[in-house]
């Protein structure tokens, strides 16, 4: 075991604001004596002397030898890996590299439908061919959970050619499938188990959180360490186990995607976060938890609110929760998500996202328990409010939309082809050039190389009438969409 009190990349950066010397480098605004006092103001002088840019002493992001190379082999002990890379590209990168490092073009990849855009990226980045698995989908709350196993088993069975399996761990709505069995049939095919674990950084430091997907027997690993931890915004790490994958081609795969000046006030919190954890995340959280299961119970006795729960009889689509994570049902008010966000927002208070029908908050350990009376003081105000939707209108189109898929070419195909621009009356039918979704949380309801159909652009259009946002797209008031040209 190494020493986790040490913080080699925080150190580091500490010196070298405080070494006297004339800078004769980038950045251009030389430790912050040329930024704007309008940014200064904001921010403060001492995170502006920390952007520095790789200096002998801060090492290196692509070779590291010193204070990157000691904080990833600490976070890579803390996390449970046998190797982690900073990055500070967010996980797309972490993904987009992940896919680029075992699948080249043409190669089959298996992954469930309800992907992140990232995804898509790494798909057009790599040149593979997508699988997709429909993942097990709650037809009440409107809520897309993990994939199956028995589907996992028939699609490799079908395609013993595929080169990788990725999946989700956990959803946006905190639902976790039977990773280890994924992991199990997955490596049965001699396979590598690709995972991302955008929001799931925190489930190796409390007993009563899900499996994390290291633990579980993933090859490959992403984590937003910001989304959950305390590290700031963008900042990620890739965490690698087994000899599923080739590390050469992954680092080259990193290069490609990251940037060449990397943020070392980003890398700092990733050391720092890792840190935090290592010394203390046990007890972090210990109080996340309960504050979480706090809100749990006390929302669960507002009138026509409930939050998501494991089922009775757990299966492999839905096989664990985390409970940091309220999914908030908001249907039985007889508003949608979107129309409660804006309610609560007036009254002081931000959920993550919302959908048709859920508010998702996360609690984390930057939460305390004034933020937990704020949500449910908020909550109790929605629940005494008029209805503004009518619940069949958002329901009618939800289970044709999520479930009907055509691939028709590779995104990577979709990507370079020649597209054009049509009124979105006249594109049923055909092959649509760009990635169409609600955001967030950025899942696609139609993604470039798919068959545009009825149900889709039905559904489609009913987002911005309820107060949703359509991204991804060009013309995110969905009057026009772009596809391929015949």
């Amino acid at each position: 075991m190494l020493n986790q009190n040490q913080t080699p990349l925080i150190d580091a950066l500490k010196a070298s604001i405080s070494r006297p010397h004339s800078p004769f480098y980038t950045p251009g605004h030389k430790r912050g004596a040329g930024i704007s006092p309008i940014l200064t103001d904001l921010l403060g002088e001492d995170v502006l002397r920390a952007d520095l840019t790789e200096l002998e002493e801060l090492d290196n992001l692509f070779t590291p030898e010193t204070a990157i190379l000691e904080a990833q082999e600490l976070a890579a002990d803390a996390f449970g890996a046998e190797k982690t890379y900073f990055l500070v590209n967010g996980s797309t990168c972490g993904i987009e590299a992940a896919i680029m490092s075992t699948c080249g073009t043409g190669d089959k990849i298996i992954l469930p439908r309800n992907i992140h855009s990232s995804v898509i990226s790494g798909l057009v980045l790599s040149g593979a061919m997508p699988i997709f698995i429909y993942p097990e989908y709650d037809d009440n709350l409107d809520i897309a959970h993990s994939i199956k196993l028995e589907d996992l088993k028939l699609t490799l069975s079908q395609h013993p050619d595929a080169k990788a399996v990725l999946t989700i761990h956990p959803t946006y709505y905190g639902v976790c499938g039977d990773l280890k069995s994924i992991a199990q049939i997955t490596h049965e095919y001699n396979l590598p188990l690709i995972v991302d674990e955008a929001h799931g950084s925190h489930f190796g430091f409390h007993n009563n959180l899900p499996t994390s997907a290291l633990v579980a027997g993933a090859d490959i690993t992403i984590q937003s360490i910001h989304k959950t931890l305390g590290a700031m915004t963008q900042a990620s790490m890739l965490h690698i186990q087994g000899d599923k994958i080739n590390v050469d081609r992954l680092n080259k795969a990193l290069q490609l995607v990251q940037s060449t000046s990397p943020s070392f006030v980003l890398l700092a919190s990733l050391d720092a976060a890792r840190h935090q954890m290592a010394m203390n995340g046990e007890s972090l959280m210990l109080e996340t938890l309960y504050l979480a299961g706090v809100a749990r119970r006390k929302i669960n006795k507002i009138p026509g609110l409930s939050v998501l729960d494991i089922p009775d009889i757990k299966n492999s689509g839905f096989f664990d929760l985390d409970k940091t994570r309220l999914t908030v049902n908001v249907s039985k008010l007889g508003i949608t998500g979107f129309a409660a966000e804006d309610f609560i927002n007036e009254n002081a208070l931000t959920p993550e996202f919302s959908s048709l029908q859920n508010l998702i908050f996360i609690i984390s350990l930057g939460n305390n328990k004034t933020d937990i009376e704020a949500l449910l003081e908020g909550l109790k105000k929605l629940s005494q409010t008029s209805n503004l939707t009518n619940q069949y209108d958002i329901c009618k189109y939800k289970n044709d939309a999520i479930i009907a898929h055509t691939l028709c070419i590779s995104p990577r195909e979709a990507f370079f082809a020649d597209s054009e621009t049509l009124p979105l009356e006249k594109t049923l039918d055909r092959i649509c050039a760009e990635n169409v979704c609600p955001y967030p949380p950025g899942i696609p309801v139609l993604m470039a190389g798919e068959l545009i159909t009825k149900a889709a652009i039905e559904y489609l259009q009913q987002i911005p009438l309820l107060g949703g946002v359509i991204s991804g797209c060009i013309d995110s008031s969905l009057r026009t969409l772009k596809v391929i040209k015949t």
